[in-house]
């Protein structure tokens, strides 16, 4: 008995969150560059293993997740949070595709951040007597 229970509890580590998401990482990782790779483990490092890193990613339901991304969300980092909310959803279709994980909870989780605000115009030529200087100050 005590040797099934230390097998099931040795196959959920081994099935965690984090070990499948550095799993999912090291696999992906050489297709990107890498000021964008590093991103990625950062972000997974600060903002998501603390918090459900040592869970079993079959036993990670979307309340969980939610909660995980809520507290990026808090701090003010709200597209960090998108962007870890999409990273995160990788890795839970990773360990679909692996058999360690029944589903993706991400995506009934769409719509429960708001969308990230892009307020920000920039000035932009109109008139095509002023376009033509440019050009040809760009041109000069």
């Amino acid at each position: 008995m005590k040797q099934a229970q230390k097998a099931s509890k040795l196959e959920l580590a081994e099935n965690s969150f984090e070990v499948i998401a550095r799993e999912w990482f090291v696999r992906h990782a050489p297709n990107w560059k890498e000021n964008h790779s590093s991103k990625i483990i950062a972000r997974l490092e600060k903002d998501i293993f603390p918090w459900i890193g040592a869970r079993p990613i079959a036993e990670i339901a979307a309340p969980a997740l939610l909660a995980t991304i809520r507290r990026i969300e808090a701090r003010g980092a709200l597209e960090t949070a998108h962007r870890a909310l999409a990273c995160c959803g990788q890795v839970f279709r990773y360990a679909v595709s692996t058999g360690r994980a029944e589903r993706d909870p991400t995506g009934d989780l769409r719509g429960s951040l708001p969308p990230v605000k892009r307020d920000k115009h920039f000035a932009a030529i109109t008139e095509p007597k002023k376009m033509g200087e440019l050009m040809r100050d760009i041109d000069g």
